[in-house]
């Protein structure tokens, strides 16, 4: 009876030791779960700006010949805005990269006639998003260090 005592009172001794603990380690355990969710998102989201550059160039390069250089400029931007348009990023006319209104970047579709061994006209779209300091989603506080400073991808095509 007196062991069985001395157990009942170390319980009750211990009994705010696990809230004392979850109290120490959840702000750790959230602050993880928000790293991953952020970082995935903004590895999701590099991978779109990577397509959207291809695809600007890409659109240009299919364009029928004789398409005037405003039309094709159009078409890249058009492309652009097709691979990230689900971000709500859009690719203004300027070379403005805009979120909401917001500029966060920039977009620019070049001509270059000397492209290659075969001298034909080069098509170069670049996508330049100003990742932290303008990140899709809103980062806990402290983890924005881990992000990108920017996400930069260009892409060339050679045209006809």
């Amino acid at each position: 009876m007196i062991g069985n005592r001395r157990h009942r009172v170390r319980r009750r001794d211990e009994h705010g030791a696990a809230m004392v603990e979850f109290a120490l380690i959840a702000p750790l355990f959230i602050a993880l779960v928000f790293a991953v969710i952020s970082y995935g998102y903004m590895l999701s989201y590099r991978q779109a700006v990577s397509q959207a550059a291809s695809e600007g160039a890409r659109s240009v390069a299919v364009a029928p010949s004789g398409t005037a250089q405003a039309q094709l400029a159009s078409r890249a931007r058009d492309a652009i805005n097709g691979s990230l348009g689900s971000y709500g990023v859009q690719c203004a006319t300027g070379g403005v990269l805009t979120r909401g209104g917001t500029t966060v970047g920039s977009c620019t579709i070049t001509t270059s006639t000397s492209c290659g061994s075969g001298g034909g006209t080069c098509t170069t779209v670049v996508v330049d998003h100003a990742y932290r300091a303008n990140p899709l989603i809103p980062s806990f506080p402290g983890l924005g260090i881990t992000l990108p400073d920017r996400l930069r991808y260009s892409a060339s095509m050679e045209v006809g």
